[in-house]
């Protein structure tokens, strides 16, 4: 899955083009959400990769767990990661907002 698919593209006056803002979502709080406490060596894309089968869904437990450090791939040990359950609603939202 490509993240960018949906977003703007532009070319500037030499006709280099360039993607424009890609927008987010908000990720509400769902009851089928899954809880899990970090371990070594945890990141969020080996995470996506494991619970979406898509490690490029990375940005979803980034947006969902603002709380943890975003400078960083590595979730620090112990943390408690919300894993979004309803990734379908999430991608209709993100696409939605992401039409030229």
């Amino acid at each position: 899955m490509n993240r960018y698919k949906n977003s703007p593209v532009f070319k500037n006056t030499t006709g280099k083009r360039y993607y424009g803002t890609t927008k987010y979502p908000e990720i509400p709080l769902d009851f089928n959400d899954i809880y899990v406490y970090s371990t070594v060596g945890d990141r969020f894309d080996v995470l996506a990769q494991q619970y979406y089968s898509d490690s490029t869904l990375w940005w979803v437990l980034s947006i969902a767990n603002t709380n943890l450090t975003q400078n960083s791939y590595y979730i620090p040990e112990g943390s408690q990661i919300r894993i979004p359950a309803n990734i379908s609603r999430i991608m209709a939202q993100y696409n939605a907002l992401n039409q030229i």
